[in-house]
């Protein structure tokens, strides 16, 4: 799929820059294809660098927040990637962002036994300032309205509160819908969809939404906050920001959240040592990359192809947009190898400040132009 994606893209390029050039479309069967198509063609299908450039970003570099260092590590990577193709690169500043810098997440079950549990620390979490913390688990009741909930508040100090919903099923809705009777599907999507409204409705009780709720507790004294943000996929949960100043908040995986809210619900205490640590790093400038094959008829006029680099730092950004970003550079290896002299600039942006991943690309991809 990314080398049919990358060969439309790289044909899109070489089409919009040389017009009179016929490639054939529309006709069905074997074709001759121009020269030039045919080299990129066959250098992507017999030495595509898309995995080595996946491995690069993804598995060394990893996940690129904006704001931390290893969103900074994969700009100045793009910058000498580029330039070890010919390729002209560079990092502008494009703003400025809360700088932090993730480190280890430690979530072990102490009581009512003992179990390392599936988890991590959202973006931007404080940390435990170097010490473990070992607390009682409390679940968000459903209480009667924001007066009753203002009462229960003080009973939350030193204690971690649960604030997500227990997910009665694990298994991703094609799993159920391959595998389940058609009485069984209506009958779990009827209970998750409840389970889903009856807890929002909960929260709303609270008299704060889900983005106050945190710092509420963390006000009231509660020493962490435990969530589930479940994709709907099999062990992938959508790990996001903090909403807290001085505690941390963690997102516990579904099977492992599912566990330690039956044992609270149920009435059996549970006891957590949870150690995070991170750091912030201030206000820092945050970037975005660009690169650029300079035309040779017509270098004022552009082909423009973008991607945005930053992602969010639970996963490696594989999706959330690491192979836009590995098409658009791929892309340009091949033209700057086969097709070096286009009639018409062709740039590329990586934009890495998030800022930027609305309408003002345009405006920064405009601001790029007219300096050139």
């Amino acid at each position: 799929m990314k080398r049919f994606s990358l060969l439309f893209a790289v044909l899109f390029l070489v089409a919009y820059s040389a017009q009179s050039q016929r490639f054939g479309f529309g006709q069905m069967g074997p074709q001759k294809l121009d020269p030039v198509i045919q080299q990129m063609l066959d250098e992507e299908t017999n030495n595509s660098q898309l995995k080595n450039l996946a491995h690069e970003l993804m598995d060394k570099i990893g996940p690129r927040l904006v704001g931390t260092p290893k969103m900074q590590q994969a700009h100045d990577w793009a910058v000498a990637k580029y330039k070890s193709w010919g390729i002209d690169a560079r990092n502008e500043k494009w703003g400025e962002w809360r700088g932090w810098d993730r480190g280890i997440s430690h979530i072990d079950m102490v009581s009512p036994w003992v179990k390392t549990l599936a988890g991590t620390q959202l973006a931007w979490s404080p940390s435990t300032k170097g010490k473990t913390v070992n607390a009682e688990v409390v679940i968000l009741p459903d209480l009667a309205d924001s007066a009753a909930y203002a009462a229960w508040m003080p009973s939350v100090k030193g204690k971690f509160v649960m604030i997500s919903m227990e997910q009665p099923t694990g298994r991703p809705d094609a799993d159920w819908k391959q595998y389940g009777t058609e009485e069984s599907v209506k009958k779990m999507n009827s209970e998750r969809d409840s389970l889903t409204r009856a807890w929002s409705k909960r929260v709303s009780k609270t008299g704060y939404n889900t983005r106050t709720l945190p710092g509420a507790l963390e006000k009231a004294g509660a020493v962490g906050i435990l969530t589930n943000y479940w994709s709907k996929e099999y062990g992938a949960d959508k790990i996001f920001g903090a909403y807290t100043k001085n505690i941390p908040t963690l997102d516990i995986s579904l099977e492992d959240y599912g566990l330690v809210y039956r044992l609270v619900d149920r009435g059996t205490p549970v006891k957590l040592n949870i150690l995070t640590e991170s750091r912030e790093t201030g206000v820092v400038p945050t970037f975005n990359t660009i690169a650029e094959i300079k035309g040779s008829e017509k270098p004022d006029e552009y082909v423009l192809l973008s991607a945005h680099f930053d992602s969010w730092d639970g996963g490696t950004g594989a999706t959330d947009n690491g192979t836009g970003t590995l098409t658009m550079m791929e892309a340009m290896r091949l033209l700057k190898k086969y097709y070096p002299n286009p009639k018409r600039t062709i740039i590329v942006g990586h934009w890495g400040e998030v800022k930027s991943r609305d309408l003002t690309d345009r405006g920064h991809l405009l601001k790029i132009i007219r300096k050139l």
